[in-house]
C-alpha cells in the first residue's frame, strides 16, 4: 500500500527489482568514517578488495606511510584497475609510487574512500577485475 502523500502524486517511485547473483563476489555492503563493510562484515583497517579476495591489514595505513611497494603484492592478480581509495580526503599520490602499475599497463583511479567503495561496486557487477585498496 502507497503512503497518503504517495497517492495522490501524479509519479511513482520506480524500483528496479531483480535477483542478484553476487553472492560469491566481495561486494560493499557498507561504508562510514573509519570502517567499510564487505558482504555485511566489517572492516576498521586499510585493506584490498579484489572480486575474489580479501588482503586485510594492508601494511599501508595512512596516506603519509604509502609507498609504490605496498602496490607490490598485486602484481599476480594482474588487476586492469586500481582504485586507490585515500581516506575521508582526495589526495593525490606522487607519481613515482603508481609508476610500477601504469607500466604493467595496470590503471589507476585515486579518489576518496566511499567513492572507491561505489566505483569498485560498479565495476566489478560489469564483470571487471578491479581491486580496491583502501586506507580506512
Amino acid at each position: 500500500m502507497l503512503p497518503d502523500w504517495l497517492t495522490c502524486c501524479k509519479w511513482r517511485p520506480l524500483l528496479k527489482l531483480h535477483l542478484s547473483k553476487l553472492s560469491e563476489k566481495n561486494v560493499f555492503t557498507g561504508y562510514g568514517s573509519g570502517y567499510v563493510i564487505v558482504n555485511q562484515t566489517r572492516y576498521e583497517n586499510s585493506l584490498i578488495i579484489m572480486p575474489d579476495r580479501i588482503i586485510e591489514n594492508w601494511q599501508a595505513q595512512t596516506f603519509q606511510q604509502l609507498t609504490a611497494e605496498h602496490f607490490e603484492l598485486l602484481f599476480p592478480f594482474k588487476p586492469e584497475i586500481v582504485l586507490l581509495g585515500t581516506g575521508t580526503t582526495l589526495c593525490f599520490p606522487c607519481p613515482s609510487i603508481t609508476k610500477e602499475l601504469t607500466a604493467l599497463k595496470i590503471g589507476v583511479e585515486v579518489m576518496d574512500t566511499n567513492a572507491a567503495c561505489r566505483t569498485y561496486n560498479i565495476l566489478m557487477t560489469e564483470g571487471r577485475n578491479v581491486a580496491a585498496a583502501l586506507l580506512v
